[in-house]
C-alpha cells in the first residue's frame, strides 16, 4: 500500500483542545465581550457629556460677546470691539498702572467675569461687521465668515479634527440693528486628550480584565475538572482488567461531578453483575443442556448399535429422548422468556388489567386443575383495583407462583390466596405448607437455574428460572416481590405492584372492561345453541390427544 492510500485510509488526528484552555478561552471571550460593552457604554456617556458641555461653552462665548458688543448703538469699530472684549489693552499705560494700584481696573475686568471664557486657549473669538469685515480676532481661525440669522453651534470635522463652530448676529440694544456677527470655534483639544486618554484606559482595563479572566478560568477550570483525572483512570483500570474492583473515590464535593462519580461507580457495579451473571448463565445454559444432549446421544448411540431391532429397547430410547427434547424446549422457551421480560417498558409501558378479576380467574383455574388440592382466596378488595401491568405478564407471574406452590407441597395440600390493597400498591400473596426453604437459600432462590432440590426439581421438570422470570417481570412494572420461608412448614411469596393513578389510562382500562363485560353478557348468536353436557360424559382434555387414540374415564 502507498503512502498516498494510506493517507486515504487513516484519518487525520484532529488536534486536541484541554477542556481547561476551552474554559479559560469561553470565560476570557466572554469576559472582554462584557466589559468591551460596558466599555462603550460608558465611553459613549462620558463622551457626550464632554461634548455638550463644550457645546454649553460656546454657547457662552456667544452670549458674552453679544451682550458685550449690543450696547454699541454707532456701530462696531476695531476699537471699540477691542474695548469691550479686551478692556485692559485700552488703557494708557501711566494711567492704567495709577489705575491698577486704586484697583479700578481690576475690578472692571473681574466684574466681567464671565470675560474670562474667552480667555481659553481653545476658544477663537472673531467679531464682524455686518459686511462681513472682522473687527476682532483672539486665536487664528481657519474657518471663513458665515452669516447667520440666529444662533447655532454646528460640529465641523471628524474624528480628531472635529471642531465646534458658534455662530450668532450681534443686534444693538436700542434700535435692534444689526451691527455685526459674533463666530466662536472650539478646537475641542481637551475633550480630544481626555477621549484619547480615556480610550487607552479602557484598552488597558480591557487587556487586564481578559488576562484575567484566562488565569482565574483556567484554574478554576483545573480545580474543577481534577475529579475527571480520578474517573479516567478508574475507567483505563476497568478498560484495563473488567472485573477490577476499582472505582472513584469519594469527592467529598456536593455538586455535579460528585453525582456522575456515583452513577459511574453504580454502572461499574451493575457492568459487573451483568457481567457475572452473564457468565453463569453461559456456565448454567451449557451444564443445562450438556445433560439432555448426552442422554439423547447416548440412546441413539444404543440405537445405532443394536437397540433399534429390539421394540423394548426402542421404546424406552424414544421416550426418553422426547422427554429430554420436551425439557429443552421448555428450558429455551423460559430463557426467551428471561429476555423478553428485561424490555417491559419499551414494549408494555401502557398495558393495564383488572387485578383482582385476573387473579380470582387464576384461583378458579387452579382450583379446577388441581382437584386434589384445597384452594382458599382471600380476597379484601371490594372494588375494581387496576394496575400497569400486560395482562398475559400478571397471568403469567401467577402462574409461576402458583405452580411453584403447587410442585413443592408435600402431605398438606393447601395453598392460600390473597389479594390486598393500601394506598399505593396491590399486593398478592401465595402461600403454600410444603417443604420450605432454608435462610441460605432466601437470597439465592430468585438468581437464574438456581434450584433449592436440584434432584426433586429434576423430577418435576423445573429449571430454575421461573422465579427469576417472575422478579423480572414484577420489577420490570416497578413492583417488588419477596418471599418468607420456614423449613418443614412453607413458604409466602408476595408481590406488590403499583395500583393505576393517571386519569386518562385508568379510563381507557375502564372502558375496555365493560367492553368485554357487555361482550360476555349478550346472547348467543342466531342458529346457535349453548353446548349441553352429559352427567355420564368426562370432560376432554386437550393431553389426552397427544397418541392420537382416545382414552376411556376409569
Amino acid at each position: 500500500m502507498t503512502d498516498q492510500a494510506e493517507d486515504q485510509v487513516m484519518p487525520k488526528q484532529r488536534k486536541r483542545w484541554s477542556l481547561k484552555w476551552k474554559w479559560a478561552l469561553g470565560t476570557a471571550i466572554g469576559t472582554a465581550l462584557i466589559f468591551i460593552c460596558f466599555s462603550m457604554l460608558v465611553y459613549k456617556s462620558f463622551t457626550n457629556l464632554l461634548l455638550r458641555q463644550e457645546q454649553r461653552d460656546v454657547v457662552s462665548a456667544i452670549t458674552t460677546v453679544q451682550q458685550s458688543l449690543r450696547t454699541e448703538p454707532k456701530g462696531l469699530t476695531i476699537h471699540s470691539v477691542a474695548a469691550k472684549l479686551q478692556p485692559e489693552a485700552s488703557v494708557e499705560p501711566a494711567s492704567g498702572m495709577y489705575e491698577r494700584k486704586r484697583g479700578a481696573i481690576q475690578g472692571k475686568i473681574f466684574s466681567d467675569s464671565e470675560l474670562t471664557a474667552l480667555s481659553r486657549t481653545n476658544l477663537a473669538v472673531t467679531v464682524y461687521d455686518p459686511h462681513g469685515t472682522t473687527l476682532y480676532i483672539s486665536r487664528k481661525d481657519s474657518h471663513e465668515f458665515q452669516k447667520s440669522t440666529k444662533r447655532q453651534v454646528n460640529m465641523v470635522g471628524r474624528g480628531h479634527a472635529a471642531q465646534l463652530v458658534g455662530r450668532a448676529p450681534i443686534r444693538a440694544t436700542a434700535t435692534h440693528k444689526l451691527i455685526g456677527y459674533a463666530q466662536v470655534t472650539n478646537s475641542l483639544a481637551d475633550y480630544h486628550n481626555t477621549t484619547y486618554n480615556l480610550v487607552w484606559i479602557f484598552i488597558v482595563m480591557t487587556m487586564i480584565a481578559i488576562f484575567g479572566a484566562t488565569l482565574l478560568g483556567y484554574f478554576l477550570a483545573a480545580f474543577l475538572l481534577r475529579p475527571m483525572r480520578q474517573i479516567k483512570e478508574t475507567i483505563n483500570a476497568v478498560n484495563a482488567d473488567p472485573q477490577t474492583d476499582s472505582r472513584v473515590p469519594d469527592l467529598r464535593r456536593n455538586d455535579e461531578l460528585s453525582d456522575l462519580a456515583v452513577l459511574f461507580n453504580d454502572m461499574l457495579d451493575q457492568m459487573q453483575r451483568y457481567i457475572t451473571q452473564q457468565q453463569q448463565f453461559v456456565e448454567d445454559v451449557s451444564h443445562e443442556l450438556r445433560t439432555p444432549v448426552a442422554i439423547i446421544q447416548g440412546h441413539m448411540e444404543l440405537l445405532n448399535r443394536w437397540g433399534k431391532d429390539d421394540p423394548q429397547v426402542l421404546s424406552e430410547s424414544l421416550a426418553a429422548s422426547l422427554s429430554e427434547t420436551k425439557r429443552m424446549q421448555s428450558l429455551v422457551q423460559e430463557m426467551l422468556d428471561l429476555s423478553r421480560a428485561e424490555q417491559l417498558e419499551i414494549n408494555f409501558s401502557h398495558e393495564t388489567t383488572d387485578v383482582q378479576k385476573l387473579v380470582t380467574q387464576a384461583f378458579n383455574d387452579f382450583k379446577m386443575i388441581h382437584p386434589d388440592f384445597h384452594f382458599t382466596f382471600d380476597d379484601d378488595v371490594k372494588k375494581p383495583v387496576y394496575a400497569q401491568i400486560y395482562r398475559n405478564h400478571l397471568e403469567q407471574l401467577l402462574i409461576i407462583l402458583l405452580d411453584n406452590a403447587v410442585k413443592y407441597s408435600t402431605k398438606r395440600k393447601e395453598i392460600h390466596l390473597s389479594l390486598s390493597t393500601d394506598i399505593r400498591y396491590i399486593e398478592v400473596a401465595v402461600q403454600d405448607f410444603g417443604e420450605g426453604i432454608s435462610k441460605d437459600n432466601l437470597d439465592r432462590v430468585f438468581n437464574r437455574f438456581y434450584r433449592v432440590d436440584k434432584a426433586r426439581s429434576r423430577d418435576k421438570g423445573g429449571n430454575g428460572l421461573g422465579l427469576s422470570i417472575a422478579q423480572r417481570l414484577v420489577e420490570g412494572y416497578h413492583g417488588k416481590i419477596s418471599v418468607e420461608s420456614v423449613v418443614g412448614q412453607g413458604s409466602i411469596f408476595r408481590f406488590h405492584l403499583p395500583i393505576l393513578r393517571d386519569p386518562e389510562l385508568l379510563a381507557e382500562a375502564q372502558a375496555e372492561t365493560d367492553k368485554v363485560e357487555k361482550i360476555a353478557k349478550t346472547e348467543l348468536p342466531a342458529g346457535i345453541k349453548p353446548a349441553v353436557y352429559s352427567k355420564d360424559e368426562p370432560p376432554l382434555d386437550d393431553h389426552e390427544h397427544d397418541d392420537g387414540d382416545a382414552k376411556q374415564p376409569k
